[in-house]
C-alpha cells in the first residue's frame, strides 16, 4: 500500500502588490503554522520518504518548514514546477513517475488543484484551505496505478 500526504501551503502574504504570485513568501501565520504542521506529523509518528514541493516561494517554504520539524534533510526536498497551477493531472502523472522505493510521499502544492486532486482520488468533494495535511492510504502497490484509482 502507498501513501500519501496531501499538503497545501501556509498562509502566504499579499503585502507587497509588487511582488509575483510565484514569488509570495508565508505570512507571519503562516510562518508559525508550517512548524506545527510538523510537529502535528512528528507526534503521530509519520515521517515521509520523499517530500515534494511547488516552486513557489510559499510552497517551498512550507515543506522547508515541515521537513525541519520531522529532521528530514532540506537538500532532499525535491521541487516540482508543475505544481505551481497544477490540476489533478499534474500532480497524478508526477506521482506515477516515483521511483517504488518510496511509500509515503509529500506533496506540498496549491489549490484549486490539490483540492481537485483529493477529491478525485476519494471520490468526495472537499476542500483543502492553507496549512491542511490530507494522509490517504492508496489501494495500490506500484505508483504508475495512481493515475488509474
Amino acid at each position: 500500500m502507498k501513501e500519501l500526504l496531501l499538503v497545501r501551503h501556509a498562509k502566504s502574504s499579499w503585502d507587497n502588490p509588487a511582488v509575483t504570485d510565484h514569488n509570495r513568501p508565508l505570512n507571519s501565520r503562516g510562518r508559525a503554522d508550517a512548524p506545527q504542521m510538523g510537529q502535528r506529523l512528528r507526534a503521530e509518528a509519520i515521517m515521509p520518504d520523499l517530500i515534494i514541493s511547488s516552486t513557489a516561494k510559499r510552497a517551498r517554504q512550507t515543506a522547508e518548514a515541515i521537513a525541519a520539524e520531522l529532521g528530514y534533510d532540506l537538500e532532499s526536498i525535491a521541487s516540482e514546477p508543475t505544481f505551481y497551477e497544477a490540476d489533478p493531472d499534474d500532480y497524478l502523472t508526477r506521482l506515477a513517475r516515483l521511483d517504488e522505493r518510496y511509500q509515503l510521499v509529500m506533496v506540498v502544492g496549491h489549490n484549486p488543484g490539490l483540492s481537485d486532486l483529493l477529491s478525485e482520488l476519494t471520490g468526495r468533494p472537499d476542500n483543502m484551505t492553507t496549512g491542511n495535511i490530507a494522509h490517504l492510504r492508496l489501494p495500490l502497490d506500484h505508483w504508475p496505478a495512481i493515475t488509474t484509482t
